[in-house]
């Protein structure tokens, strides 16, 4: 496994990124009735908005420090449109990780995946992902690949510097923030308020259409196959379903004292009090 440890005038950053389904478009999705997971081909779909601030941070350090932005993501083939935008933002390489071998993964699986196409890179000296999916929002990938890698990581981050080798990061906490400090290379998770993620411009689109993208299967990485995919995730959907719609009120009527007393009834005779 080669990790850069160079003094960080230049850094090679890695952004994994997730389409999600478009939240305005949610009428269209389906799920496999076999295996009670999402059928994501056809599917309306964008970059996932934390992951776009984990792009804009990558881009800001490369534009600050020099180097290179790689992004990667796992997913069907239309998952390549979501990187097209990261190259037209202004990402230097892009990598596509599809194979049905990869379907069904839960987050364990998917950060062993993820971290073995982090491997095959090779050099790096950051990693940045999004806070959490908002199809999921488990917040588990990025951490899940620190551990992994066995690196360092500093999650919900709002800020960061990096200064001699350092990456020295503001957490986000519930009604503060702390500052934490650790060597690098890291893994950190981007939240909103480390930027404002910017549009892609012309010549970034027009750059990210031509850009050749390549596609990793499972036989381009060094897996073990009982970790990948459906097989490899022991959290499993056991059941979806559309739960019932709940009957209708009741309004009460007369003065508020009785209403008060009609109310206080019910719940007795419910054994609620």
């Amino acid at each position: 496994m080669l990790f850069s440890r160079r003094l960080v005038f230049e850094m090679n950053i890695i952004v994994c990124i997730k389409q999600v389904p478009d939240t305005e478009s949610l009428s269209s999705v389906r799920i496999n009735q076999e295996t009670n997971t999402l059928i994501r081909e056809g599917i309306p779909s964008i970059i996932n908005p934390f992951d776009e601030n984990a792009i804009e941070g990558a881009l800001l350090l490369k534009e600050k420090y020099g180097g290179k932005v790689t992004v990667i993501t796992m997913g069907p083939p239309q998952a390549e449109e979501a990187l097209r935008k990261a190259l037209a933002m202004g990402a230097d390489e892009a990598i596509l990780l599809s194979d049905p071998a990869f379907a069904g993964a839960d987050t364990l699986a998917t950060s062993y995946t993820l971290a073995a196409a982090i491997k095959k890179v090779g050099q790096f000296d950051l990693i940045l992902f999004g806070k959490q999916a908002i199809d999921g929002d488990t917040a588990q990938v990025g951490p899940g690949v620190a551990e992994w890698l066995g690196l360092p990581q500093i999650t919900y981050v709002r800020k960061v510097e990096i200064e001699n080798g350092k990456v020295k990061a503001q957490r986000t906490l519930e009604d503060a923030f702390e500052v934490i400090e650790t060597k690098l290379p890291a893994v950190i998770t981007a939240t909103k308020e480390m930027n404002e993620p910017r549009y892609p411009s012309m010549r970034g689109v027009l750059k990210a259409r031509k850009a050749e993208i390549p596609v990793w299967k499972a036989t381009d990485l060094d897996l073990d196959e009982g970790r990948t995919g459906l097989n490899g995730s022991p959290t499993q959907v056991i059941k979806i379903f559309t739960p019932e719609p709940p009957g209708k009120g009741e309004l009460l009527e007369g003065t508020i004292p009785e209403q008060v007393e009609a109310l206080v009834t019910r719940l007795r005779e419910a054994k609620v009090i």
